[in-house]
């Protein structure tokens, strides 16, 4: 073998995988104001440790200056704070506001309700497996980044 994994049966439906989370980026019932936002409210919330706008757009894929413009739309709207770091008084860190955090709620409260009204087929054993299995795939897949980030530097 050439150092790819090896592929395993099943592979029709797993070929499927990134055009699938590509339609799910797609349908979320938002604006592209809302899910910009919702990036960055929850890039910051689950951040391991404190999150700087250099950090955010690494995080989010994107350029710096496309970073900052998104942190300012959401500091103008009360949603972020600029903070001195704990860590080192000299970096500025971002932080969710209780306003940020009732948006960050209201984000998850409509995507909850649209993932019910999208499987209302399915039985809720279904549901709630579907919703494990997605939430831990989102969370290894930030580990995945970190490491691949930390091969990088």
């Amino acid at each position: 073998m050439s150092g790819s994994p090896e592929r395993t049966p099943g592979d029709p439906v797993l070929d499927q995988i990134g055009p699938a989370l590509s339609r799910l980026r797609r349908r979320t019932p938002a604006s592209n104001k809302d899910l910009s936002r919702n990036l960055v409210l929850n890039v910051i919330a689950d951040a391991p440790g404190e999150t700087t706008v250099g950090g955010l757009a690494v995080e989010m894929g994107v350029a710096q200056p496309v970073a900052s413009r998104t942190v300012a739309a959401c500091i103008a709207d009360g949603l972020l704070r600029r903070a001195a770091s704990q860590a080192d008084g000299r970096r500025t860190v971002l932080e969710l506001t209780e306003q940020g955090e009732a948006e960050r709620n209201r984000f998850a409260a409509e995507q909850r309700k649209a993932f019910e009204e999208i499987t209302a087929a399915w039985s809720a054993e279904e549901r709630v497996q579907f919703a494990r299995l997605l939430t831990r795939y989102g969370a290894d897949a930030a580990a995945w980044s970190r490491k691949q980030a930390a091969r990088r530097d």
